[in-house]
């Protein structure tokens, strides 16, 4: 008997999501030492996690058998004296960001609805909004990647339900203004999504935002200057109503014991998070500056930064750098992306160096 019909019809939309390739992927591919293989295709910190945060992690080991806070209201207050934000303006998820969409999508997301979504970005936003049931509405960023915020605006309609805006975007690492932020979030009655997954390595933060508009969720993880991409912890800073709605909704227990102690580690580590940050703003200047007379390269305020390798086919380089034992990302899979565009993860001197030689020889 076969079952598949049984599976809603929105789901058959859905492609799959793309991630960066792996070490082990890499290695037994090209047959290389795992050893001498780089990782810049994922956007993670490449210093490791804090050494707090792994003793945190020790110490809770032994804890494991019992369930976690069902609110994980010490997480929420460690994260609370963070942002400076209310615990009721603090909702968190042991999925990462993505745990923050699929609980908002619940919430908001019905057959029929729709959501706004400027390209290329985040594929998580398309697929979260098909999986409930949704249609994402496509709109073209502009030639630098930026957001043309009348565009969006004309494209609300009385089924939009969200507006998701990446800022700094991946795979490109512009932000939107605030002016810009403020006419869409201002224009019509629709929830705002604002994913600032990579705020900590700008100057841009919208968060203030919140305590002007009811309908503005900012997006925000664990995973990137915090080094915690392992442990898949995201957090939304969000109006006190939604908080409410959000607390029906959400997994029960979704932040386990060892990331709830892992997150409230990682954000008593000052001088960690500053080293990383301090990391990604040189290497941003260090890998600009040794590509820009070999390819054209994108401003970015992330931890990656976006070349476009034409005439070259990004396909074509990022094979040739895979056989050098350098991951990298190209954004084929990003809608809207094109075929030269390749997203590389700022790593340290010592890597960036190397990235960088290789592909100079390449293009």
């Amino acid at each position: 008997m076969r079952f598949e019909g049984l599976v809603r019809s929105t789901v058959k939309d859905i492609k799959e999501y793309v991630p960066g390739r792996s070490i082990e992927e890499i290695a037994k591919k090209y047959d290389l030492e795992p050893a001498i293989i780089i990782k810049l295709g994922s956007n993670e910190n490449p210093l490791g996690p804090s050494p707090l945060v792994v003793e945190a992690i020790k110490e809770r080991a032994g804890k494991v058998h019992l369930y976690p806070q069902v609110d994980a209201l010490d997480l929420r207050k460690a994260i609370s004296g963070h942002t400076g934000f209310g615990v009721n303006n603090i909702v968190v998820s042991g999925n990462g960001m993505d745990g923050i969409l699929d609980t908002m999508m619940r919430l908001f997301m019905c057959p029929g609805a729709e959501s706004i979504i400027p390209i290329p970005t985040f594929s998580y936003y398309e697929i979260a909004t098909l999986a409930n049931g949704g249609k994402p509405v496509f709109v073209m960023r502009e030639t630098d990647f930026g957001i043309d915020p009348e565009k969006i605006i004309n494209n609300v309609s009385e089924n939009t339900r969200m507006i998701f805006i990446c800022s700094p975007n991946n795979p490109s690492g512009n932000s939107i203004c605030e002016d810009d932020a403020r006419k869409i979030l201002g224009s019509k009655g629709t929830m705002i999504f604002i994913d600032e997954a990579y705020a900590d390595f700008s100057e841009n933060n919208l968060s203030a935002l919140v305590k002007e508009y009811d309908n503005l969720i900012i997006g925000r993880t664990f995973s990137k200057a915090f080094g915690l991409a392992g442990m898949r912890m995201g957090y939304a800073i969000v109006p006190e109503w939604l908080c409410r709605e959000y607390m029906k909704v959400m997994t029960p227990f979704s932040v386990d014991v060892l990331s709830s102690s892992a997150g409230i580690a990682a954000l008593k580590d000052h001088e960690y998070l500053k080293r990383s940050i301090d990391t990604v703003k040189k290497g941003r200047v260090q890998l600009m500056k040794g590509l820009g007379s070999s390819c054209k390269v994108y401003p970015s305020e992330a931890n990656f930064i976006l070349i476009d390798v034409s005439p070259h086919e990004a396909n074509e380089v990022l094979e040739e750098l895979l056989k050098k034992g350098i991951i990298v990302r190209d954004c084929i899979s990003f809608r809207g992306a094109g075929k030269s565009l390749i997203r590389i993860t700022v790593g340290t001197e010592k890597q960036n160096k190397k990235v960088i030689g290789a592909l100079i020889s390449i293009l």
